[in-house]
């Protein structure tokens, strides 16, 4: 989305802030605040309550077995908390070392086993799936559509058709040869790259993408180079283990609630397999956050991360949307990626803010207790209170009085630009707009120069803007690489 501001002809509103305004990194930051003054601070743990005071009443009130929740802030579990019960019958204690099925987030860790891959020179996102996987001969939608591509399975836009069969109903998973003979008699539900369609059998063939590239078992590639160096040593594949929770069915008319057996993945793991917990998922939203190249416990480079979390198609109404792996939501005008999971007695959601660095995790054991809806209250209450207490103490550059002589009307040739002396600011606008409605600030750097911020990308944002001046007069206004003569009263 342009910004305005790349248009001449387009109102500009640049305030040259006063004291208070942040600095950029490069001229000297402050640091953000540490874990134990997060966790700590008051409006934190006031946060922490509410959230509890609410969330104890949906377990109350709706009948919830328990849900486990934690907080994320950078490289930190900053909070978390286990409610009710992981076995109503034995009285045992929901914590955040409960495991659950994640169903669903399964498919972030294949998608981040791929751009591993992928770093390594190993495959490509334009790779037709056909090229790594022979026996990938999809019946696609029409006569012209052209082959599937990797990167079509992991955004959701391969037109495949949501599953590989009736395994929901029938609680029998095909196995991988399965997948290899289904394919044949699958048709596309419709091209690829024409639109969004979830599908689990599209991230059950790029599960088999991993392991034909990597030589390695799905199961085996993910708990090498992803559980290992994250330290997510509770998490594992399709493993029936004691610490998982009871899964629990819906809460039917009479009350009660199903107890539903484990159920093993099979074929279909790297799209719905993975077990883990709350501490084993923050360790991996933590890794959202890091920056370097890929080693150790980076898992993926920077470059990659920013790769998985950019937005690839939205839905009709811009509010949700799809990166690599990764989900897109669009709430009250700020951006989350993060994920779901349904699978039989255990849904999960994953919320995670980037520029924040927060994260939050909802883990429940039913299927009727809304993950996704009680991820926003979390975020909302205690992610909105940890982002506050995190946030960097702004870098101040107080208000030079001499600035007060760049006001004026400058010229060129896609228009003119006035900046307007305000109360200790200054307003830069071109006098023919039609409105102010898209104020841009424009934050000092001292020494004459600041930083042209926007609130989207048009026009010169990120760069510096400064004043020219010969013999004690101001000369040009200087945007960015381009300029605006003087214009003398």
């Amino acid at each position: 989305m342009m910004d305005l501001a790349s248009s001449r002809a387009t109102i500009l509103a640049l305030f040259v802030a006063t004291a208070g305004l942040v600095g950029t990194a490069s001229e000297g930051e402050a640091q953000p605040a540490t874990q134990s003054t997060v966790a700590s601070d008051p409006d934190v743990l006031g946060a922490e309550r509410l959230f509890s005071a609410w969330l104890e009443g949906q377990i109350a009130y709706k009948g919830l077995p328990g849900v486990a929740v934690g907080v994320v802030s950078d490289q930190d579990l900053v909070w978390s908390k286990g409610f009710g019960y992981a076995d109503l019958s034995a009285k045992r204690s929901m914590t955040p070392a409960t495991l659950f099925r994640m169903a669903s987030h399964s498919k972030l860790f294949t998608a981040t086993a791929i751009m591993q891959l992928r770093e390594q020179g190993k495959i490509r996102l334009d790779d037709p799936v056909a090229k790594h996987l022979p026996w990938f001969r999809l019946r696609t939608a029409g006569d012209d559509d052209g082959e599937v591509t990797v990167d079509e399975l992991l955004t959701h836009s391969s037109g495949l058709p949501r599953e590989a069969g009736d395994h929901w109903t029938t609680n029998h998973f095909p196995s991988g040869d399965d997948i290899r003979k289904l394919m044949a008699d699958r048709p596309g539900a419709f091209p690829p790259a024409t639109g969004w369609k979830y599908s689990n059998l599209a991230y059950t063939v790029a599960g088999k993408v991993v392991e034909a590239v990597s030589g390695e078992r799905w199961a085996d590639y993910v708990q090498r180079h992803i559980f290992q160096p994250l330290g997510m040593t509770a998490s594992s594949v399709d493993k029936n283990v004691p610490e998982l929770t009871v899964p629990y069915g819906r809460r039917m008319p009479d009350g009660t609630r199903e107890v539903l057996p484990f159920i093993d993945a099979r074929g279909m793991a790297s799209a719905t397999g993975i077990s883990s917990n709350v501490e084993d998922m923050a360790r991996f939203v933590s890794a959202q956050f890091r920056r370097g190249p890929m080693a150790g416990r980076q898992i993926l480079s920077t470059s990659s991360l920013r790769e998985m979390h950019r937005v690839r198609s939205v839905e009709e109404n811009w509010t949700s949307g799809t990166a690599v792996g990764f989900a897109v939501s669009r709430i009250k005008d700020r951006t989350y990626v993060g994920h779901g999971g349904g699978y039989l007695g255990n849904t999960t959601n994953t919320l995670i803010q980037l520029d924040d660095k927060v994260g939050v995790i909802v883990l429940t054991n039913t299927n009727d207790s809304d993950p996704s809806g009680i991820a926003r209250q979390l975020m909302s209450t205690v992610g909105a209170a940890v982002a506050k207490a995190s946030a960097p103490k702004p870098v101040t550059v107080a208000w030079d009085p001499a600035w007060a002589r760049y006001a004026g009307l400058y010229r060129g040739r896609w228009g003119d630009q006035q900046v307007v002396l305000l109360n200790e600011r200054l307003v830069l606008i071109v006098p023919t707009a039609q409105n102010l409605d898209n104020p841009v600030t424009l934050e000092p750097l001292g020494d004459g120069r600041f930083r042209y911020v926007a609130p989207t990308g048009g026009g010169e944002v990120g760069e510096v803007v400064r004043f020219a001046e010969e013999n004690g007069r101001v000369t040009r206004l200087i945007l960015g690489d381009g300029y605006f003569m003087r214009v003398e009263p």
